[in-house]
């Protein structure tokens, strides 16, 4: 069931199934809350699921011209209040991943676990802060343009002809974001910190989802990465790129479905 809470005056959105402990998704940069809509069926069966539309995507409301990675953490746990949720386990894919490492360096002591799916801690670096600027005057001129050739590029380049209606189905799902709220998240994207030192000090478990074809987010920068936390583990796919809910389901899936069972 979808629902709305006013949050500074405005809608934030985000669907709830299921009951049990609390599992809370989090959708990455031109997404929105139906990416999970296959998984939070599954996981909902034992577990109260949360789904949530971040600012400026699906149908929350774009708040700022920059939407900060700890404001988007800060509507999360409003969200979070709202349904009377103490612990959860937060997954979040890509600018989602940014977010939820956020959330637990504001609000850890509600984490029983992180999954950092295709995503990563480390800050930007000048060059990556330049090419979100370059992003965003892009998104300014022809923001449609931007998204029918940016989504084939999260798949690793033998599952595009593979997935063809899923990747249509994301291309129209993009689209209805506004462009206010693509710019925000890549201002957001942009300034974000450098959260390596907090995985090195959380105490909670942190599982790391990585694509050996991920042009987006390269093994080579994630895996130093994973010795970090005091618990960690990783499911690293063969053969997947950014995408791995759609181009590696049953493996995401399931190693999702049992790392919330074990740390509940």
């Amino acid at each position: 069931m979808e629902k709305q809470i006013l949050y500074q005056g405005k809608t934030v959105n985000y669907k709830v199934e299921g009951s049990g402990p609390a599992l809370v998704l989090l959708h990455g940069f031109l997404e929105n809350l139906h990416i999970w809509d296959d998984f939070s069926s599954a996981l909902s069966k034992l577990n109260k699921v949360i789904s949530v539309d971040l600012p400026g995507f699906g149908k929350t409301d774009v708040f700022s011209e920059n939407h900060t990675m700890e404001f988007m953490a800060d509507v999360v746990n409003a969200v979070i209040e709202r349904e009377n949720v103490e612990y959860c386990l937060l997954t979040g894919h890509s600018m989602g991943g940014y977010v939820s490492l956020s959330f637990a360096g504001k609000y850890g002591k509600k984490l029983k676990g992180l999954v950092l799916f295709h995503s990563h801690a480390a800050g930007e670096t000048e060059e990556s802060r330049e090419n979100r600027n370059r992003t965003i005057e892009i998104v300014k001129k022809d923001h449609i343009g931007f998204i029918s050739n940016f989504i084939p590029l999260l798949f690793a380049e033998e599952n595009v002809k593979k997935f063809p209606e899923k990747i249509e189905e994301l291309k129209k799902m993009a689209v209805k974001t506004q462009k206010e709220g693509v710019i925000a998240a890549l201002a957001g994207m942009r300034d974000r910190k450098d959260m390596q030192g907090l995985l090195s000090e959380v105490n909670f478990p942190v599982l790391f989802i990585v694509g050996k074809k991920d042009s987006r987010i390269p093994m080579e920068k994630i895996k130093e990465q994973i010795f970090l936390p005091k618990h960690s583990e990783a499911l690293i796919l063969e053969n997947t790129g950014h995408m791995g809910f759609i181009e590696a389901r049953k493996e995401t899936l399931r190693t999702l479905s049992h790392f919330g069972v074990k740390w509940f």
